[in-house]
C-alpha cells in the first residue's frame, strides 16, 4: 500500500509541526531571499564549517536536526544530469529520513513553476517507491511503511496519478519477487494472480499441464514435468479498453520460474541461492499490466505468464531430449539450466496466435547478460529498428536504462541441430544472451517483438529511483514505452514496419 499524498501549493511554514522534511532545490549558487528556506542559517553554517559551496548539495545531500527536533535533508537537483542521476540524487537524500521509519514525511520544493513541477514529481514518486516496505517474514520488522506524504510548494491537479500507477506496478513486481519459494509456488502464484484479476476486472484464463500436453506445448511441458506438484500453467490475462485504441493490442509475456534448481545440470549453491527470483519477468509483466490499468492507458493488453518450476525428479527433462514446441518446431535439449527460453517459446507462440500489434517479453534469462552489462542496465533485443531506437530513448527518459543487442540472421547458424529443427542453446554458453534471443525469435511469427533480458532486476545498493536490492526494473520503462508506441500507432504505422 502506497502512502496517501496531501498537496499544498503554499511554501512550507516552519511553524508547521513535522518530524521529517526533505527540501528539494534546483541547482543554485545562492539561495534567493524569496524562498524563505527552512533551516537556512543552519544549512549555511554547516556548509561553511565543511568549506563546501551551496552547489555541492547537487553532489551529496546534507542532513541535520532542526531546532524543533525534526530531521531535515537539503538536496539540489542538477537539470543537466540524466534522469537516472536525478532519481539517484533524490533517493539518496530520502534515505536517512526513511531509515527512521516515519509515519509521515514532508517534501518542500522550490524554484520556478516548471522546476517545481519536475522536482515535485521526482520527490513524490521516489517517496512512494521507497516509503512502501517490501514483505518480510521477520518477527520484528526493521522498518514500517510510510503512511502519509505532504507536499509543499506545488500542487498537481491530477494528484500525480500516472506516477502513482507506475509506483504501484513497480511495488507489485518487487513484492512478488521477494516472496520465498515455499510461499510463492506455481499454485499459490496463480491463486494470487486470479484474485488480482478479479479486483482489476481483467479476464482470467489458464492452461494447465494436461491442456498444454494436448495442445502440443512440448517445450513448456518438458520443463514443468520435473516438478512433483504438477501445478505449472500458462496464465492469460486480458485487459480491454472502451474507446481509445480498442482495435490495438499489446502482448506482454513473462518468465515465471518460481524456483530454478538448474534441473539435471544442477546449479552450484552460490548460483542456486536467490533462484526464487527467477519469476521476476512474470512479476514485471504483471506490474506493467497493473500500472497500465491504474493509469488507464487507452490500449488493450494481453498478458501471458509462464509459471512453473525447474526441478529435479524422475520425470525431469534431460540433455539430448528432443521436444516439439507449440508451433511445431523440434528442439534439441542441450542444457537443462536454459529452461527459461523453453517455457517462453510456447508462451510466445500462444501470444502470437492472437495476432497482437506488438509482443514484449520479460525474463531473467541469461547469466551472460549480467556478464555483458553488469546490473545497472538491462539488455534489449528486437526485430524492428524503430523499436530499438525508441527503447534506448525511453531508457534515458525513464531512468531505467537499456542497451540494444543484435539478433542478426547469421547467429542462427550457431543453433543448427543435426537431429532437430533447432538447438536450445550451445553447451559452451558463448554469447548466450544473444543466442537465447535468436531462439525466442523463432516463436513470434515475425511480428513486432521486443525481448528484455532483466540483468538489472537486482542491484545491491538500489538503482535509480529504487533503494532496494530488488529493483522492479522494467515496469516504469514499459509504461513510458507503451505511451510512445501509442503515438506511433496513432500515426498509422502498421504491424509490418
Amino acid at each position: 500500500m502506497l502512502a496517501t499524498l496531501i498537496q499544498n501549493e503554499a511554501s512550507f511554514d516552519e511553524s508547521t509541526p513535522i518530524t521529517h522534511l526533505l527540501i528539494v532545490l534546483p541547482k543554485l549558487d545562492k539561495i534567493p531571499g524569496k524562498y524563505r528556506l527552512p533551516g537556512e542559517q543552519m544549512l549555511s553554517d554547516v556548509l561553511q564549517r565543511r568549506a563546501l559551496p551551496l552547489s555541492s548539495l547537487s553532489e551529496k545531500p546534507l542532513s541535520a536536526t532542526l531546532p524543533n527536533g525534526a530531521l531535515c535533508t537539503w538536496v539540489m537537483v542538477d537539470s543537466d544530469q540524466s534522469h537516472f542521476e536525478q532519481q539517484t540524487c533524490i533517493r539518496q537524500a530520502l534515505q536517512p529520513l526513511l531509515e527512521e521509519s516515519p509515519v509521515e514525511i514532508s517534501l518542500a520544493v522550490y524554484g520556478s513553476m516548471l522546476q517545481k513541477r519536475h522536482l515535485a514529481g521526482l520527490a513524490v514518486y521516489i517517496a512512494w517507491i521507497n516509503g512502501a516496505v517490501l514483505p518480510v517474514r521477520k518477527r520484528k520488522a526493521d522498518r514500517k511503511s510510510l503512511e502519509k506524504i505532504t507536499l509543499y510548494g506545488f500542487e498537481d491537479p491530477d494528484g500525480f496519478s500516472l506516477l502513482r500507477a507506475q509506483a504501484e506496478g513497480n511495488f507489485l513486481a518487487r513484492g512478488l519477487t521477494v516472496l520465498p519459494p515455499n510461499e510463492l509456488t506455481p499454485k499459490t502464484y496463480r491463486e494470487q494472480i486470479k484474485k488480482l484479476a478479479a479486483n482489476e476486472n481483467w479476464q482470467y484464463e489458464e492452461y494447465d499441464l494436461t491442456q498444454l500436453r494436448e495442445m502440443g506445448a512440448g517445450a513448456f511441458v518438458a520443463v514443468a514435468q520435473g516438478s512433483q506438484t504438477k501445478d505449472a500453467a500458462i496464465v492469460h490475462l486480458r485487459r480491454q479498453v472502451n474507446g481509445g485504441q480498442k482495435d490495438r493490442t499489446i502482448a506482454l509475456v513473462g518468465k515465471g520460474i518460481c524456483f530454478d534448481t538448474g534441473g539435471h545440470n544442477l546449479k552450484p549453491a552460490r548460483y542456486m541461492y536467490g533462484m526464487h527470483g527467477d519469476m521476476n519477468g512474470s512479476a514485471v509483466a504483471l506490474g506493467v499490466l497493473l500500472a497500465a490499468t491504474r493509469a488507464n492507458l487507452p490500449i488493450n493488453i494481453d498478458c501471458w505468464l509462464a509459471i512453473a518450476q525447474n526441478s529435479i525428479g524422475p520425470d525431469a527433462f534431460k540433455q539430448n531430449d528432443v521436444v516439439t514446441a507449440l508451433n511445431g518446431m523440434t528442439v534439441e535439449i542441450v542444457h537443462t539450466d536454459a529452461e527459461g527460453r523453453l517455457i517462453l517459446a510456447d508462451t510466445l507462440a500462444l501470444a502470437a496466435k492472437e495476432n497482437p500489434d506488438l509482443i514484449i517479453d520479460y525474463a531473467t534469462l541469461t547469466g551472460s547478460m549480467i556478464t555483458a552489462l553488469g546490473a545497472r542496465y538491462s539488455g534489449v533485443f528486437t526485430n524492428r529498428d524503430y523499436l530499438a531506437q525508441n527503447a534506448v530513448a525511453i531508457g534515458k527518459s525513464s531512468g531505467e536504462r537499456v542497451c540494444i543487442f543484435p539478433v542478426d540472421e547469421d547467429y542462427k547458424a550457431d543453433l543448427e541441430s543435426k537431429i532437430a529443427d533447432i538447438k536450445q542453446c550451445l553447451i559452451e554458453g558463448d554469447a548466450d544472451h544473444i543466442l537465447a534471443a535468436c531462439f525466442l525469435r523463432h516463436f513470434v511469427n515475425d511480428m513486432p517483438w521486443l525481448h528484455m533480458d532483466l540483468s538489472a532486476c537486482h542491484h545491491k545498493d538500489g538503482l535509480g529511483a529504487v533503494g532496494t536490492e530488488v529493483t522492479g526494473f522494467g515496469v516504469v520503462w514499459s509504461i513510458h514505452f507503451l505511451q510512445e508506441i501509442l503515438k506511433i500507432m496513432n500515426k498509422g504505422i502498421g504491424k509490418n514496419r
